[in-house]
């Protein structure tokens, strides 16, 4: 054989087997991770979801309030034209010399506009006396360190205090969040209009 052929069915030969390892080994991480020939294929992209208002903060209060807000509130892509269909929770508490209470509330709207989220959800937990039930609404601004809240019950002064409240209604974000304890994501809604 002449020394050219004998190269070039070398080659050959090395390239069939580096394939051949090649498929091997997909096969075999095929089968360790569940997929087979016959499992369905699963989708490579995820979808972003429609919006969503994400985190924990405390606000700042001068006479030294503890008042804390964490929202995990999300509207799944496939329910962009419903911020009704929003789902999660967010819970609230708020303190001053020990006295004080706390709720959390089940998501029924979700509406977000740029850095501006405004999420409503009826009380379902609460040590406060007359909450459970009560639908609440709670309006966040994202401004990175600097973000601010408002709340449905600002002009009443308690949640327990605001009656036959709509979905996603609340107040102008007046409250500054305490430095160095905001962390608020707001995902923007974007409605096909």
């Amino acid at each position: 054989m002449k020394p050219v052929m004998k190269r070039r069915t070398k080659i050959v030969a090395m390239s069939a087997a580096t394939a051949l390892l090649i498929l091997t080994g997909a096969a075999g991480a095929a089968v360790a991770s569940g997929s087979g020939a016959h499992a369905p294929q699963r989708e490579v992209t995820a979808q972003r979801e429609a919006a969503a208002l994400t985190g924990t903060a405390r606000l700042y209060r001068s006479a030294g309030d503890v008042i804390t807000f964490s929202f995990d509130a999300h509207l799944a892509a496939k329910d962009t034209m419903d911020p009704r269909r929003a789902t999660g929770t967010f819970r609230f508490s708020h303190y001053l010399h020990g006295r004080g209470a706390w709720a959390e509330a089940e998501v029924d709207c979700l509406v977000t506009g740029g850095e501006v989220a405004v999420v409503s959800g009826v009380i379902t937990a609460s040590d406060l006396p007359g909450a459970r039930g009560k639908r609440v609404g709670v309006t966040v601004h994202d401004l990175g360190r600097h973000d601010r809240l408002g709340y449905s019950w600002a002009g009443v002064g308690s949640p327990t205090d605001t009656k036959d409240l709509p979905p996603c209604v609340s107040s102008a974000p007046f409250e500054k969040v305490k430095q160095g304890t905001g962390d608020f994501k707001v995902v923007p809604w974007r409605p096909e209009l």
